[in-house]
């Protein structure tokens, strides 16, 4: 580790990282945003999934003042987050087949809307399955991985391919594999993963281009309030009516 307190060295790592989102996923941004978009004019739905810690970046863009009121939260129950027990069983379910499936035919999701994939790796079954399963229903999809496990490790769908490999745009979190941006002689492993603020960054970075390309076309962007706000209730209670079908985390 070189010089700098791990907090500067670890906020380094993360700027650099945002830095190079920015600069070389200008392109995919504005596609996907672009998408979603299309997706609101025409009357479709926005679904956002994500496993263990990729999900944290999905719940990010759901039911979020500041945020899109179309976006709704694909969950599949025992890989939201880790408040299942133990943790394990969440990276063992992102293994199994046919679970995707599963969960897409028991969603509301139909031809016409929008899914949002995040997965770091890109090469678990049920994030390759999402993918597979959701443009098979005449789905959109949106992936947000780390391009980089795709060449440096193997698939572990029996395809032997990657979420990116399925996906109508890809946004590529520049990760480096294992996730961990620290290193020092006296701790036996890297440490100090940054997937969450950039992923996280990322996909703002895309509702906030959803939001502008909305506005472009003349159409007011179904945004949500802070409820902390004087009137933010009272707002939110006027989009959610004005949208109602097509939200689906207030039933």
């Amino acid at each position: 580790m070189s010089d700098g307190t791990p907090a500067d060295l670890f906020f380094d790592a993360a700027i650099g990282l945002l830095q190079r989102v920015r600069d070389e996923e200008g392109e995919a941004i504005a596609a996907a945003g672009a998408l979603l978009a299309d997706t609101v004019a025409d009357g479709g739905r926005l679904f956002a999934f994500g496993a263990g810690h990729s999900s944290l970046a999905a719940q990010d863009v759901v039911y979020r003042a500041g945020g899109l009121a179309l976006m709704n939260l694909l969950a599949v129950p025992g890989v939201v987050g880790v408040d299942v027990t133990p943790a394990t069983l969440g990276s063992a379910l992102e293994r199994v087949d046919g679970l995707a499936g599963a969960v897409l035919d028991t969603s509301p999701v139909r031809a016409g809307d929008t899914l949002v994939i995040i997965s770091l790796s890109g090469r678990n079954a049920l994030p390759v399955e999402m993918a597979l399963g959701a443009r098979a229903r005449g789905l959109k999809v949106i992936g947000v991985t780390s391009v980089a496990y795709a060449a440096e490790t193997t698939s572990r769908h029996s395809s032997g391919t990657f979420l990116k490999d399925h996906c109508d745009i890809v946004l590529d979190s520049k990760i480096a594999v294992g996730d961990a941006e620290l290193t020092v002689d006296t701790i036996p492993a890297p440490f100090a993963p940054a997937s969450t603020v950039v992923t996280t960054a990322l996909l703002q970075a895309v509702m906030a281009t959803t939001a502008a390309a909305l506005a472009d076309r003349g159409i007011e962007p179904p945004l949500l309030r802070s409820g902390n706000v004087d009137g933010g209730h009272e707002w939110n209670g006027r989009v959610m009516a004005q949208y109602g079908d097509r939200i689906f985390y207030r039933r």
